[in-house]
This record gives C-alpha cells, structure tokens and sequence, in this order.
C-alpha cells in the first residue's frame, strides 16, 4: 500500500502572474476593439463640427476639420485639412495639414485663458495623398513642420508629421480617418467634416448641408474605416 503524498503549495506569485496576464490580455483586447478609446465617441466628435460644405467637387477638395479630446493627454486637437487635386492628376492631393492643440479639462472646447497655465500652440506642414476610385483616401505631411503660433506657453519641442488614412462618405460628406505618426498617435480616430470649398470655388457661398449624419464606423483593427 502506498502512501498518498499530499500536492505541493501553489506557489501565491504564479497565480498573481496568470491574473496579470490575463488582465493584460483583456486589456489589450479591448483597445483593440475600441481603437476610440480616449478620444470620446465619433458622435460627440461629429457633434463639435459645423455644417458640411457642399461643393462642386463632391468628394475631396476642400477644407476638412476634426475636433478631439484626449483623456489621456488632457488635450484638445482640431486638424484642420486644406487638400486641392493635382491638375491633370485628379487621384492625386497636394495641401496643408494645420493642427491648433491646446490643454485643458473635457469641457474647454475653446482654448481656455493662458491664466490658467496650459499650453495652446499651432503648428502646420505641407502634406501630399491620393484619392482612389472608392474614396479611399491617404493625406500625409512631407517636409518639416512650423510652428505657426504659440498663444500660451511654448510649443512642442518636437512633433511628428501627421499622415490620415480613411474613407470619405459622400452621403454624410465625412472622412472618417485613423491618424499615425509615429509617436503618440497610433490609429488615432479623426472624424472630419468639409467646412470650406476649395479656394478657386469661394467666390459664392458653398451651401450648407443640414442633414444629420448616421454612421457608425465598422471597426477594422486597431482603427476604424
């Protein structure tokens, strides 16, 4: 007859150690499921935007504007678009990418007073893209950035070029992007909305579409399209 020999005590860190990874694995399922995470909801997104402009070029050119906050920065970010056809090239994009950041609680929508002791800056860049046939759209800066203006504080000491990808929705007259640039923003959501027609189109007042978007994103990844 043998003798029963009772199991070893379960070593308390191992089981600490499973639960971290564990936790750890939700965790990173659920950024990647919620790629908005941070950034509120793409309808309080949608919600800061003016009305869409309704221009001769019905998709692309134009002035783009997205508003963001980001809970983990505690910032505010409006991207401002300004994208043109290359002529003779209608696929291709050339304009600017402005972004105007600035700190401050979920409720400062505007920039508050310097008084207050945040940062509030502009900075801009050149930037290229292209349109495909299924409003697909990339829009990256090229070059160096500038620092256009500095109204609380000092500017960054440093960023990286911003680069959209996404889809523009000719029914909502939206695009609605992901940002990268190889620091902070990965798969950032962005949802803008054209404000402007293009410049050579200004002259008479573009028409304004009072239509309440409905759209709710189909998650791809760690973004949406």
């Amino acid at each position: 007859m043998t003798q029963a020999t009772s199991a070893p005590p379960r070593d308390p860190r191992r089981a600490r150690r499973r639960i971290s990874l564990v936790v750890a694995a939700t965790c990173f399922a659920s950024a990647w499921l919620v790629p908005s995470l941070g950034h509120g909801t793409i309808e309080e997104q949608r919600a800061r935007l003016p009305p869409a402009a309704e221009c001769d070029d019905e998709y692309v050119a134009g002035v783009w504007r997205s508003h963001t906050y980001s809970e983990v920065y505690r910032d505010w970010t409006v991207f401002t678009l300004t994208m043109r056809r290359v002529p003779g090239q209608p696929g291709q994009l050339v304009g600017t990418i402005q972004n105007h950041q600035w700190s401050g609680t979920p409720q400062d929508e505007e920039p508050p007073p310097c008084s207050r002791g945040g940062y509030d800056w502009i900075v801009s860049m050149d930037a290229r893209g292209s349109v495909g046939p299924d409003n697909r759209v990339f829009f990256g800066g090229v070059g160096m950035w500038r620092l256009d203006e500095v109204r609380c504080q000092g500017g960054p000491g440093g960023y990286n070029l911003d680069n959209f990808t996404g889809v523009i929705d000719p029914s909502i007259l939206e695009f609605q992007s992901v940002n990268n640039d190889g620091g902070r923003a990965v798969d950032e959501p962005a949802v803008f909305r054209r404000i402007r027609c293009p410049p050579v189109e200004s002259a008479q007042s573009p028409s304004v579409n009072p239509r309440p978007p409905a759209f709710y994103p189909e998650m791809r990844g760690c973004g949406w399209l």
